[in-house]
């Protein structure tokens, strides 16, 4: 079995525990509906709300991008929206993300950015978590699979041990807490959001691949709005690290042996870039490195 795609099918088929936003009981699950958990915060004329509300719609073009974000901050969970990516034939320089943000100078954020293509590429899926204000933690990887074809739920695990990125239930990014060997740990309440912007000077080809407004306008369909998640009203997230939510449990404190085989596909066969190995950047990994 020499395909890394058909190993990954397998892997996820013999998967013990799926972290999906069904959970494994205990509380924290909120309704499914849009509005009741979000709000549009910007680009107010690029939204449409689809199929009754079930759907959202964000588009970028020459005149504004758009976006949206949850009405409360959380202090674990897990959070997962369903995307499907635009399926223009040039995305260059377009950025769409999920992402979780203290939205304070010294922030806590975790983000999930799907980097524009050029004519004939794919995706890039990036991920980055900013400790503090501090960040500097980019990995990326080129998907499996179309994100312009069809929807993928795109997953974000948060809770006093680790945070885990996933696609579709296979985890792309595991990130532990490592206080215990110097490395600053997650703190502050997030908001969870979602936008859609340019950040051509970057984001495609190391910025050489400029926004072709031409292509425009770029279109993202958005579902699944349920939150599993601890909302924080005070800023004090210890009480969001209770055993009586199921992602504090500890089936969620690690990954299982199955889970650790389809993440280490995904790093064998689908990563390509880790800072932990830009000895540009880092010449002396991050202390974190070692344990990812």
């Amino acid at each position: 079995m020499d395909n890394p795609e058909v190993k990954l099918v397998v892997l996820l088929l013999l998967s013990g525990v799926a972290w999906s936003a069904t959970g494994g009981g205990g509380g924290g699950q909120t309704s499914a509906s849009f509005n009741n958990n979000y709000e549009i915060t910007w680009g107010y004329d690029h939204v449409l709300l689809l199929n009754g509300g079930a759907e959202v719609q964000l588009s970028f073009d020459a005149s504004s991008g758009s976006g949206f974000a949850s009405k409360l901050s959380y202090g674990s969970g897990l959070i997962s929206i369903s995307m499907k990516l635009s399926n223009k034939a040039y995305t260059g320089g377009l950025v769409t993300t999920l992402f979780m943000s203290s939205n304070t100078n010294n922030h806590d954020e975790l983000d999930i950015e799907i980097l524009g293509h050029d004519i004939g590429q794919p995706y890039t899926i990036q991920t980055n978590i900013f400790v503090n204000g501090v960040g500097g933690r980019e990995q990326r990887i080129t998907p499996w699979f179309d994100p312009s074809t069809d929807f993928h739920t795109y997953s974000i695990l948060w809770n006093l041990r680790q945070v885990v990125f996933s696609i579709d239930n296979t985890p792309i990014r595991v990130f532990k807490n490592n206080q215990n060997i110097g490395v600053p740990y997650l703190t502050q309440p997030m908001q969870i959001i979602t936008s859609l912007w340019n950040g051509d000077t970057w984001a495609t080809d190391g910025g050489r691949s400029k926004m072709n407004y031409a292509y425009a306008p770029f279109d993202v369909q958005f579902e699944g709005f349920g939150i599993n998640g601890c909302p924080v009203y005070n800023n004090d997230i210890q009480s969001c690290y209770s055993s009586q939510y199921w992602w504090n449990s500890p089936n969620y404190w690690q990954l299982s042996s199955t889970q650790q085989s389809a993440y280490d596909n995904v790093k064998r066969n689908y990563m390509n870039y880790n800072y932990c190995t830009d000895r540009s950047r880092y010449p002396t990994p991050p202390p974190e490195c070692a344990t990812q």
